[in-house]
């Protein structure tokens, strides 16, 4: 029988395969999303697979681009997860808590955003708290460039190759390069 040393966590890989998003503009844009994965990563029921690298963008306001705003750091990162929709919601929305997001402002300034971009595939708006797949990603370089990182394979559930969707979308996106 193989069994695991005693003492030693064993990480189950199983559930199912999801796609969340990682925006950040305020604070240590990197530590934040860095911060985020990791405490993504050790809740139960959730396993990081692959995190993109970092790609800087703009701020996208509902009016378009806002220079005037601080850029975004955004990354993507595939994980599996034996929870549902709404379990995984609950948990991405207490990591951005914890990491000090304030919901005053559609499309504000963040210190972490976290988006379920994909989930198993599922194509649902039946429950208005979440949208699958997330809505607009479909023409969001800023998710769709960071997701063919780390699988330059992916679909989007009735929408297609994300590369097909990442040559059509044309907010600027630029890989980001740590200068600390």
């Amino acid at each position: 029988m193989n069994a695991a040393p005693i003492g030693k966590p064993v990480r189950m890989r199983v559930g199912v395969p999801a796609v969340l998003a990682f925006g950040s503009n305020l604070g240590d844009r990197a530590a934040t999303i860095r911060a985020a994965v990791a405490a993504l990563n050790e809740e139960p029921g959730i396993d990081v697979r692959a995190v993109s690298r970092l790609y800087e963008t703009p701020a996208l306001k509902p009016a378009g681009i806002d220079e005037e705003a601080p850029a975004y750091l955004n990354a993507v990162a595939l994980v599996r997860t034996l929870l549902e929709p709404l379990g995984l919601l609950g948990v991405v929305n207490a990591v951005e808590d914890d990491l000090g997001r304030v919901r005053e402002e559609r499309w504000g300034d963040r210190t972490i955003d976290i988006d379920i971009v994909d989930f198993d595939g599922i194509m649902s708006d039946d429950d208005p708290r979440i949208v699958l797949p997330h809505p607009r990603v479909h023409e969001r370089a800023f998710v769709l460039v960071p997701w063919l990182d780390v699988d330059p394979g992916a679909r989007l559930a009735g929408r297609g190759a994300v590369a097909d969707l990442a040559a059509r979308a044309t907010d600027p996106v630029q890989l980001w390069e740590d200068r600390s």
